[in-house]
């Protein structure tokens, strides 16, 4: 299941890298069972003609019987992933990184549908259906109307449950009941939390502090509304002067977010009643007046560490007075896809990352630190042996 390596800012042994060699393991779960399923599932939401069909006949056939192929001569990207995967092509998918691996499907099925081709399919997003499904749901409705009644408590109150539903994302419904006077929703939120740095990052985001802060999105549909509504708090409330978002240049991890996905649920938003259509005006107002900003960069699509992030990108998150990162594939990506021991300081792994950084993310792979001893033993004890991938767990990790 693991490889050994070493990491800059961890112990001198480092941790195993993740693998998905060891059947029954979360990895070896994903390689087996959820991308063979992913591909039945896309094939199924487009009238897609022979051409991607056989594309997609050959990609599920790779990744359960054979070797890891290269990009086809004359793909874009070809030479860039051809750097990435030099030690990996010709190898089974199960014996290389988990994240190579994960990363390097997407590529893939991108190219199957024909997403970077010069055809009639160039450009079209195979999981466009799914992340537009979630903000039809009857639950994003009920969760933009339970904002009419948070619109009313003390700010502060406010802050702590808008967090918490940008925390836990399609369960964010958890969140905007903290304040709105069920408690034992909002108990449920707390107790699931395995480390709670919420008061440091408020400490460094202080009110009028004319404070920057870069926020790396995850998941679109559902989960971005919480987001963008977490946003709007910043600057509405001046903990923010700008807040810079940033984005997938193209799909990937099925629903992470990019540009169209702002604009749908910007779009939801604002065609809602009440105080998410407020919440949605205010917002696409501040992109207009600078406020709010969303970039882009390739590295947010690539299978490395941010340890390995270029310098441009090094840049913008140090122009940053705090950089928030959303979600479980990010929070791999900070600290390292390795099997570290849980209770490895948080700080000393993302010590490379420049100025402040926030980690919030639902727990759904194996990938953990910076927790108490005591909160390990107790998890270790509660008999739920998936509380690392189960996404019924949460942190806020923050280092300064």
């Amino acid at each position: 299941m693991t490889e050994k390596t070493s990491h800059d800012s961890g112990d001198a042994a480092g941790a195993p890298v993740i693998l998905s060699n060891e059947p029954g393991s979360f990895a070896w779960g994903v390689l087996a069972k959820r991308h063979p399923a992913l591909i039945q599932q896309v094939r199924d939401a487009f009238p897609y003609g022979r051409q991607q069909h056989e594309a997609l006949d050959a990609l599920l056939d790779e990744i359960t019987n054979g070797v890891i192929e290269p990009l086809a001569p004359g793909e874009h990207d070809r030479e860039r992933w051809a750097d990435w995967g030099q030690e990996h092509f010709g190898r089974s998918w199960y014996d290389v990184p988990f994240l190579w691996a994960e990363s390097y499907f997407y590529r893939r099925l991108l190219g199957a549908v024909g997403y970077f081709g010069t055809g009639p399919w160039r450009g079209v997003d195979p999981f466009a259906p799914f992340k537009r499904a979630e903000l039809r749901g009857e639950a994003v409705e009920e969760e933009l109307r339970a904002l009419d009644a948070l619109a009313s408590v003390p700010a502060d109150e406010r802050a702590a449950a808008l967090l918490h539903a940008s925390l836990w994302g399609n369960r964010a419904d958890l969140g905007f009941r903290v304040s709105a006077g069920e408690p034992a929703a909002g108990d449920a939120a707390v107790s699931a939390l395995v480390a709670d740095d919420s008061a440091l990052l408020w400490q460094l985001l202080p009110v009028g502090g004319s404070s920057t802060v870069a926020v790396v999105a995850d998941n679109a549909g559902r989960e971005l509304i919480p987001d963008l509504i977490l946003i709007d708090h910043l600057i509405e409330q001046r903990h923010a002067e700008q807040v810079v978002l940033h984005l997938k240049p193209y799909p990937y991890y099925v629903s992470d977010a990019m540009t169209a996905d702002v604009v749908d649920c910007l779009r939801r938003l604002i065609e809602a009643p009440g105080e998410a259509s407020r919440i949605g005006g205010r917002l696409w107002k501040a992109m207009a007046a600078g406020s709010l900003e969303i970039r882009t960069h390739p590295f947010f699509c690539a299978p490395l560490p941010y340890e390995e992030m270029p310098e441009g990108l090094r840049r913008e998150f140090e122009s940053a007075t705090l950089t928030i990162l959303k979600g479980d594939l990010n929070y791999r990506r900070l600290v390292g896809d390795q099997l570290w021991d849980a209770t490895a300081p948080f700080a000393d792994l993302t010590a490379y990352f420049p100025r402040g950084v926030a980690a919030l993310r639902t727990l759904k792979s194996d990938v953990i630190v910076g927790l108490e001893q005591g909160t390990l033993d107790a998890l270790e004890r509660s008999g739920a042996a998936a509380w690392r991938t189960s996404g019924t767990h949460a942190l806020i990790q923050v280092r300064r």
